[in-house]
C-alpha cells in the first residue's frame, strides 16, 4: 500500500514584525506552504532561507493562497496593506490588535469585496507562538465556517477558540482579559508598595502574593454566576457592608506606609456608592452594573 503524505494547506501571511515572524516559522516548521511579504523586505531574507516563498507585493502574496493570515501594526495599516489586493473568494484572518467596532467593520468591508473574515486577538507573546506547552491561544470570532475550514492550520501556532459568530467578539473578550491582568497587576503594585520602606524582602512576599492571587481567581466564576441569574445575594460569604466596613484599615495603612492609595480608591468609592444605593447585603458583583453606562 502507498501512503500519500496529507497537503498542508498553503498560507500567505502580510507582516513579519517579532509576532509575524513566530507565526511564519510554526507553519513552515509544520511542512505548510508559506507566502510573505513584509513592507520592509529585509526581514522576510531569514523566512527565505527557511523555505517562504517572498512575495514581492501584497497584492502578489494575497493572489498566491486562498487562506490569507494579515498580522501588520494596526487597523489603519491593514487597510493600506489590502487597498491593492483581490480578496475575491479569500479567507482572510485578522490577527491584528483592535477594537471590536474595527473588527466588525473589517468584517463588513471584506464581505463587501467577496472574502470571508474571521477576527483573531493572540493570547501569547512571541517565544510561546510554535511551542505546545508555552500555553498561548489565539481567541476567534467570525466566521464559524471559515474556523472550521483551518482549525488544523491554525493550531499549528497557538492553541484555537471560537468565541462566537460576531466578528467583534474576539477583540473584546482580549481587552476584558487583559484589563483583568492590569487590575491584578494593580493589586499586585500597591501590594508590594506597602511592604517596599521595611525590612522584607519582596521575594518572600512574592510567593504568598503569587498563592493568595491564585486561591481568589475562582471567585469569578461565582460572579459570572451571579451576573446570569440576578441573583447577588444568594450565599453571600462577605457582604459588601463588611467589606466596605474595612476599608478604612486599607488607606489607614497605605497612610501610615506612606503609599498613595490612588489605584485602590477608586474601587473602594464604586463599593460605597453601591452600598449607599441598598446593596449591603450583595457580594461585590453589583459593581459591575455601576461600571455599565446606560443611555
Amino acid at each position: 500500500m502507498t501512503h500519500h503524505p496529507v497537503e498542508k494547506t498553503p498560507v500567505t501571511l502580510l507582516g513579519l514584525g517579532a509576532m509575524g515572524t513566530a507565526l511564519a516559522r510554526a507553519w513552515l516548521a509544520a511542512g505548510h506552504p508559506l507566502t510573505v511579504w513584509n513592507r520592509t523586505p529585509a526581514r522576510a531574507a531569514a523566512l527565505a532561507a527557511e523555505g517562504a516563498t517572498v512575495a514581492e507585493t501584497a497584492a502578489e502574496a494575497v493572489a498566491a493562497n486562498g487562506l490569507v493570515v494579515v498580522c501588520l501594526l494596526d487597523d489603519a495599516s491593514v487597510e493600506e496593506v489590502l487597498a491593492g489586493t483581490d480578496l475575491a473568494g479569500k479567507d482572510l484572518v485578522d490577527l491584528v490588535t483592535g477594537t471590536p467596532a474595527q473588527a466588525r467593520a473589517r468584517a463588513a468591508r471584506s464581505r463587501e469585496r467577496g472574502a470571508r473574515y474571521l477576527d483573531g486577538a493572540v493570547m501569547a507573546v512571541p517565544p510561546m507562538i510554535g511551542a505546545a506547552q508555552a500555553g498561548g491561544y489565539v481567541l476567534y470570532s467570525g466566521s464559524t465556517e471559515v474556523f472550521e475550514r483551518h482549525r488544523e492550520t491554525l493550531a499549528v501556532p497557538a492553541g484555537t477558540v471560537h468565541v462566537g459568530e460576531d466578528a467583534g467578539f474576539a477583540a473584546l473578550y482580549d481587552v476584558a482579559l487583559l484589563s483583568a491582568m492590569y487590575g491584578m497587576f494593580a493589586g499586585a503594585a500597591h501590594a508590594f508598595a506597602l511592604i517596599r520602606k521595611e525590612d522584607i524582602d519582596p521575594a518572600a512576599l512574592a510567593p504568598l502574593l503569587a498563592d493568595w492571587l491564585v486561591a481568589m481567581a475562582p471567585s469569578v466564576h461565582t460572579t459570572a454566576g451571579r451576573l446570569r441569574s440576578g441573583d447577588y445575594t444568594g450565599s453571600v460569604v462577605s457582604s459588601l457592608a463588611m467589606q466596605v466596613a474595612g476599608t478604612p484599615t486599607f488607606l489607614s495603612t497605605a497612610e501610615e506606609q506612606g503609599v498613595s492609595p490612588e489605584l485602590l480608591s477608586p474601587y473602594f468609592t464604586l463599593m460605597r456608592r453601591r452600598l449607599a444605593e441598598g446593596g449591603g447585603a450583595e457580594d461585590l458583583t453589583g459593581v459591575i452594573d455601576l461600571l455599565v453606562r446606560h443611555g
